[in-house]
């Protein structure tokens, strides 16, 4: 996280909300021969609690978490550099926004049993997002191949401890010389989904 307090002041509903509609992150664990990290799609509950999550057997996650593990998942949204040109004032420096939601809490193996519906509920989350589409459910699958599948991924559930977010907007920068730099952004923004960022640059408070 960002350790400039200014680019932290987002209601913590705001992290959660992100969070679960991102749905896709990077989950990171410490090994004995140092960390581990696998990108994962993971479901997130409405008050932030806990999420659902699977790994692929070979996953070198999955075979150390046997028992409960620290973890961390990290969300990551919009980004883009920022050029000091854009500020249209003088001794300003590069720099990059973002908005990033770190997730903290400890992993936990699910009973293998429950891998299906970990399956359905986390398909479910995102066909829904698909809508009018029919949404695609376990159930399409022709006999066989969900058992086949069942044996080479295994559930876990994360206990959350902590959810903290990192909106820099350029909120250290006066209004007039941050909402520059989003039309920069705008313009020519070197990143990940640049309209949605210059437009929370323009909305940051």
């Amino acid at each position: 996280m960002h350790p400039n307090p200014t680019f932290r002041t987002e209601d913590p509903q705001r992290n959660i909300d992100f969070a679960r509609e991102r749905a896709f992150g990077t989950l990171a664990i410490n090994g004995e021969d140092g960390p581990h990290t696998s990108h994962i799609p993971f479901l997130l509950d409405p008050d932030g609690t806990s999420a659902e999550l699977h790994l692929v057997r070979s996953n070198p996650i999955a075979r150390l978490c046997k028992n409960p593990l620290p973890c961390v998942i990290t969300a990551l949204g919009p980004d883009s550099y920022i050029s000091p040109d854009w500020y249209e004032t003088p001794d300003q420096v590069p720099t990059w926004n973002y908005v990033s939601v770190r997730i903290t809490g400890v992993l936990y193996p699910m009973p293998t049993e429950d891998m299906h519906a970990v399956l359905d509920r986390l398909s479910e989350h995102f066909e829904t997002l698909l809508l009018p589409k029919r949404p695609w459910t376990t159930s399409k699958l022709t006999d066989g191949v969900m058992e086949k599948m069942m044996r080479m991924i295994l559930p876990y559930r994360m206990e959350v401890t902590k959810i903290e977010g990192t909106w820099k907007l350029g909120q250290n920068k006066p209004d007039e010389v941050r909402v520059k730099a989003a039309q920069g952004v705008a313009a020519y923004g070197q990143g990940q989904e640049i309209a949605t960022l210059a437009a929370l640059m323009r909305g940051a408070k």
